[in-house]
Formats: structure tokens, sequence, C-alpha cells
């Protein structure tokens, strides 16, 4: 589990950015299929999501940033910028990266008169990869979307050679909700965190898995938004019912936590969690809507068979 991907010198490049690299490609090849199925414009697709992912990443670092500015507050000014656009230590947030795109998506769709929810649900597949390789990246970096000290079963140590996470945790956090020192032991030399945590970056990997497997069967319906509010609402539940409970975040409603060796390590409720309850409720209200909707292909059979006769077919 090292952060970097390549070395020359000191240049190096980053497992996070490699992977977050080829989750886009993948999702791109993806969209640009099904538009090119589905009879829509391919080139103004491609132009649309190469903006999206340009203003994906100014959005989700900018949520990240102005949401963990606690990790910023103390690196003195200039060097504090260049943390702050350095995206291959990680540090991205998911729902700025949505924000940006489908701020994109929406000025595409305002100035070439287009659906939205048409060229919006083509970008589902390609969310999905991005989150696998964006969680992928955090194990790599370590110290990235942390779980809580947990006494479950499934705890993970961490091993010593992951040297960048008990690095991380070993530094005290003034947060004693967050801080994770408190378990740091000198072993070889070497400090590690020896406490078992929830591998919260690994369930962020499922999620993405269900989310990209779950797309397909969405797409099969030509509702437009069918897929793009499936994806919110799922998403949301997976994020907030799974992987947010049992991440090491700060609670801006302290309602529950019970961390620690003899604990379940839940955590209730961070930012995430709060931002998901009217996600959710948006997405069902959206999803019944549309589900009350014919679907267009049914309604072009209908139409095809419903023709008018010729003047000669009367008696």
């Amino acid at each position: 589990m090292d952060p970097v991907f390549l070395k020359i010198g000191s240049f190096t490049i980053a497992w996070y950015g490699v992977l977050i690299t080829l989750g886009i490609v993948a999702g791109v090849w993806v969209g640009t299929r099904l538009a090119r199925e589905r009879g829509l414009n391919v080139n103004l697709f491609n132009d649309m999501i190469l903006w999206m992912i340009v203003w994906g990443l100014v959005g989700a670092r900018l949520v990240f940033v102005l949401t963990s500015w606690h990790q910023f507050a103390g690196i003195p000014f200039p060097r504090v910028l260049l943390d702050i656009v350095n995206l291959r230590a990680g540090g991205i947030s998911i729902h700025g990266g949505l924000i940006g795109g489908i701020l994109v998506l929406l000025y595409y769709t305002w100035r070439y008169k287009l659906n939205f929810y048409q060229y919006a649900d083509l970008c589902v597949p390609g969310v999905a990869f991005g989150i696998i390789g964006g969680r992928i990246g955090n194990i790599m970096n370590g110290t990235d979307t942390v779980g809580r000290v947990t006494g479950w079963p499934i705890g993970f140590h961490w091993p010593a050679s992951a040297r960048a996470f008990h690095q991380g945790m070993c530094v005290p956090n003034p947060n004693p909700d967050l801080d994770l020192s408190r378990y740091c032991q000198e072993i070889g030399g070497q400090l590690v965190m020896t406490a078992p945590v929830h591998f919260t970056q690994l369930y962020g990997v499922i999620i993405g898995i269900i989310l990209a497997v779950a797309a397909f069967f969405w797409l099969r319906s030509r509702k437009a938004g069918w897929a793009f509010w499936q994806f919110w609402l799922w998403y949301s539940i997976l994020r907030a019912g799974w992987e947010e409970t049992f991440r090491l975040n700060p609670l801006p409603l302290k309602t529950y936590l019970n961390q620690g060796l003899q604990a379940p390590g839940i955590g209730l409720f961070t930012e995430t969690h709060l931002i998901s309850i009217p996600l959710i409720l948006v997405s069902l209200w959206m999803l019944w809507r549309l589900r009350h909707q014919p679907d267009p292909r049914d309604r072009a059979v209908t139409t095809s068979k419903v023709r008018p006769s010729s003047p000669s077919e009367h008696p």
C-alpha cells in the first residue's frame, strides 16, 4: 500500500490519479457507445464529458477543502495553496464532483436545447467506475476515508508496511473523536497504529461495483432520467447507510458515537448523512413520477401499429 505508482527522479505519479483516470476512460467509452446506440449527438457528448471532468474535479476538490479545512488550517501561506490544488495526494468529495459535472451538463442542455436526462443517464456507469477507482486509490494513499476503530470481527489491521496510513494516523488530532494516535505503538523503530478499524475504503469499492452492475439494468429503461435518479437513490442509501456510518468523519450533528476496541465503531450524523436524507427523498419522488410515465419504446410500437389507411383501402 504505497501512494506512489511511478517515481522518476523527483517526479511522481500517484496511484490515486492513475486509478481515477482509468475509471474516467472506462466511463467515457461506455457512455459514448450508449450515445451512439441511442442516436444522440456523440461529438457533443464527448465535448460535454471533457468539461464535466474538468469542472467535476474542481468541484470535488473545492467541496473537500471546504468541508475538511482542519487539514489545511495550520499550513502557512503560500504553501497552503499548493496543498489545496495537489490532487495527487488524494482528497476529493464525490458529491462536489457530481455537482460540478451536473452544472456543466445543465449548461450544455441549455446552450444546445438538449434533453438533460438523456445525457445524464449515460454518465451513470462512468461515475460508478470513478467511485471504484477513487476508493482503490484511497486504499493506496492510506490516510483517505479511514474507518472508525471497532471491536467487531470485521475490523481490519493495516499492515505495518502501509507507512502512509500509520504516519498519518499517529499524528495527534485535536478532535478527540478523530484521534487515533492513542492507539499507536513503536514497533521496530516505527510508529504503528495497532487498533482494528472498519475498512471503509473497501466498503466504497464494493458500493462502486454494485452501482456499476446496477447501472446496466437501470439503462434498459429508455425513460429519460430513470438511471440518473436510481443512481442518486442507491448511492445515497449505500454511502450513508453503510460506508459513512463507519467512517472516521466529524459529526456536526452528534447524535450517536460508539467507537473503540470494545465498540461497533459507529458515528451519527456526518455531513454526508445529512446531505443524503433529502437526496433520498427527492430521488424517490422523481422515480415515482417516472414510473407512471410510458416507456418511449412502447409508445413507438403503438404508433407504428396505428397506421392511417390509404384512399385505395376504403370500400
